[in-house]
């Protein structure tokens, strides 16, 4: 009797995760929506950046953001380069010094890393515009992507605009595969959230917030795109989800990369309940949303764990049926995995292989939490 207790908790704990969350949101969606009154507006926009060794696509970067569909006299871009060792600096320094772009381009060259948040918190100081925009440098923005962002900020309880990271190509779309698929669930979810209160975290890539409602980060924190609009939120404003705003990156950067990358992701949700526990308190008007879209996935893992164990030690029809289909589902994960061919299948084994990966890293994630490893900033 204590196995099934064990397999519907988890069973509704998995469930809930990626099917009960985002039901609930889109009822409270449609019963208490709170649409945001955009209109056209141009306040000063300081793009803010922090890199390290991206002497490969820097320049296009900067091309892009100066290029953006905005009145040049209202935007500028500030650039820290954190201990960069390559030709990064030597770029950077080069547009600094361009007579046309002087006014336009602001770097700080740090010879030692000193880690993103500090970068962060350095560029925020010599950033001067009333709005700023968060990117990463290797992202390419569409170019009507910060003058719809900045179009959120004419409500006034909108402290913070996140706009919609693209995994594909701008020609050819986005790609439906393995992470693509995981990551348009996100983005619902994040539009879900949006539709009806505040998202719990922005897209990195691109995401602008009022100056003055921006609090310095805390040394070392790993996720400063969730931090930073988390912050917004407790002092009473929105952060909102505008999937108008684009950027694009590539899909896939290899399988140890995205690993690491998630990894370091995943890691950061159990720093936050370090650096900021007000997060689990009455001081987060979102909590109940920051609990079940970031905390109740990383005890997925342990549920999927604890589902597999409980099916194999029940012997009714049902559980042996639940039991070969969890076998079934991990088997399709694996050959997509080995890169084996399963026909028809195949379109199945890419999500499975994805979902697996994704619960593996926040495994990876909680034993690094227990043993104080720290995730290291991957580019």
């Amino acid at each position: 009797m204590k196995m099934k207790y064990v397999f519907w908790f988890a069973a509704s704990l998995v469930s809930y995760s990626y099917l009960g969350y985002p039901a609930w949101l889109w009822l409270r969606s449609r019963w208490s929506p709170r649409p945001v009154r955009r209109s056209s507006a141009t306040p000063t926009v300081s793009a803010v950046m922090v890199v390290r060794n991206e002497e490969l696509v820097i320049a296009g970067k900067l091309d892009n953001l100066l290029a953006l569909d905005y009145p040049q006299e209202k935007l500028d871009v500030v650039v820290v380069s954190d201990g960069s060792s390559d030709r990064t600096p030597a770029i950077l320094a080069d547009y600094a010094r361009n007579s046309g772009l002087r006014t336009r381009v602001r770097t700080l060259l740090k010879p030692v890393s000193q880690g993103k948040a500090a970068g962060l918190n350095d560029a925020i100081k010599l950033a001067t515009g009333d709005v700023l925009l968060f990117t990463d440098a290797r992202q390419q923005l569409e170019f009507g992507a910060l003058r719809l962002l900045i179009e959120n900020f004419a409500d006034p309880d909108v402290g913070a605009a996140s706009g919609e990271l693209m995994l594909g190509d701008p020609t050819s779309g986005e790609t439906g595969k393995g992470i693509g698929v995981y990551w348009r669930i996100e983005k619902k979810v994040r539009e879900l959230e949006s539709a009806s209160g505040s998202v719990a975290g922005a897209t990195g890539a691109i995401y602008a917030a009022r100056r003055t409602l921006l609090e310095p980060l805390p040394e070392g924190t790993i996720l400063d795109d969730v931090l930073l609009p988390m912050q917004i939120v407790r002092k009473g404003s929105r952060v909102i989800f505008d999937s108008r705003a684009r950027a694009w990156d590539v899909p896939d950067l290899g399988d140890g990369r995205e690993f690491s990358r998630k990894v370091r992701t995943l890691s950061g949700n159990y720093q936050l309940l370090q650096i900021a526990p007000w997060l689990l308190s009455s001081q987060n008007a979102i909590r109940f949303e920051f609990i079940s879209h970031k905390l109740s996935r990383l005890a997925v893992p342990f549920a999927l764990l604890a589902l597999l164990i409980a099916s194999v030690f029940l012997p009714e029809p049902f559980y042996r049926a639940a039991l070969i289909a969890q076998l079934a589902f991990y088997a399709l994960s694996l050959a997509a995995l080995a890169g084996v061919k399963i026909g028809p299948l195949s379109r199945i084994a890419d999500p499975a292989r994805t979902f697996v990966v994704l619960n593996s890293a926040a495994m990876v994630a909680f034993v690094n939490f227990v043993t104080g490893r720290k995730a290291v900033w991957v580019r």
